[in-house]
């Protein structure tokens, strides 16, 4: 395990009874009452052992795959694992700031890990010269945790070649209107692995469901390294309605609604002095830097708010804070009392 940042430390970490939560970005409370009632429906059946069969069959429709191109996995996390334990990369690649746990699930296997760092100034854009040619393993999230870059589908297909692949973390896609940048829905490019998952939409944090798209050869490499019904019968049940139209109209719906409730929030930020945001947010959550971050994040603490920290993701440092995109009276309130914090 690299020993400059915590690479375990996420966003769970921060809360605390009493606080107002801006460092989870789980969209719900808990799942609609739908989704609840498609979930009781499995309890009756536990005895069974779980059937992945009508769940890869809802998602290969939902994304119009082949059922081979889909894996269902114990949220996206269980999809790291699985890449770290099944390939053997002479030469990984993560670029960071990002989602910590695909670089902790290669160390933890025993890869070495080679970062490319996205720099501020350039929006934390990735640009083409960025990953090292003789890079076997690239991972990269889009829209990306924490920067909230929306990178453009056609430079992340350009970084797919022979030898190589290449792993696009869109666990936030479906909260992007429209996914017009997503990799999901295109089949046949050698390599290109997108994991998906459905805990932040629908309010399944607890549950641990999510989704490996690609290549059949590639899955089954990573199908090898899983266990036997990774997938609960409640997860895949999950899956299943999640996928349906009507979900995913709903969910467009939502992400609709998150881009305002963010537009807001950051026309709100960039009018206080002393705040950065740098790029053009796409995700439901911003990134942003202040003066004397640990201070701040403190200070907000005690005011009521708990933010994410950002010194524990590679690249970025205790003065930046991630904040997740709530409804339009709890960013007034947030930004009224990050505004006190910083000009007390």
């Amino acid at each position: 395990m690299a020993a400059d940042v915590n690479l375990r430390h996420h966003g769970d970490a921060e809360l605390a009874p009493g606080l107002t939560d801006l460092a989870v970005n789980v969209r719900l409370a808990g799942p609609p009452g739908w989704l609840r009632a498609e979930l009781a429906r499995t309890l009756d059946h536990l005895a069974a052992y779980p059937d992945p069969a009508p769940a890869i069959a809802a998602v290969a429709a939902r994304h119009r795959r082949p059922r081979g191109e889909v894996l269902l996995t114990s949220g996206a996390a269980e999809a790291f694992v699985l890449i770290a334990r099944a390939l053997r990369p002479e030469h990984a690649v993560v670029v960071h700031p990002q989602f910590t746990e695909p670089e902790a699930a290669l160390r933890a296997a025993g890869h070495r890990v080679r970062r490319v760092v996205l720099p501020p100034g350039g929006g934390f854009r990735l640009t083409g010269a960025a990953v090292p040619p003789e890079a076997d393993l690239v991972i990269i999230g889009n829209p990306t945790n924490p920067t909230s870059v929306l990178h453009r589908a056609r430079d992340l297909a350009a970084l797919a070649r022979p030898g190589r692949v290449v792993v696009i973390d869109e666990a936030f896609m479906d909260a992007v209107p429209g996914e017009g940048e997503s990799l999901a829905g295109v089949p046949g490019m050698p390599g290109l692995l997108v994991i998906r998952s459905l805990t932040k939409t629908w309010g399944l944090a607890g549950l641990r469901v999510g989704y490996v798209l690609g290549p059949a050869w590639l899955l089954q490499r990573l199908r090898e390294a899983q266990p036997l019904w990774a997938v609960s019968s409640p997860a895949l049940a999950a899956a299943c309605a999640c996928s349906s139209p009507r979900a995913v109209a709903e969910a467009a719906a939502a992400a609709r609604q998150a881009q305002q409730h963010r537009a807001h929030l950051t026309r709100l930020l960039r009018a206080i002095p002393g705040v950065v945001l740098p790029g053009a947010p796409q995700a439901p959550f911003v990134l942003i830097r202040v003066p004397d971050g640990t201070r701040v994040r403190s200070e907000l603490r005690r005011r009521g708010f708990a933010v994410r920290r950002g010194d524990t993701f590679p690249g970025l440092g205790p003065d930046w804070l991630r904040i997740a995109v709530r409804g339009p009276a709890t960013s007034e309130s947030f930004s009224r009392s990050l505004r006190e914090v910083l000009h007390d």
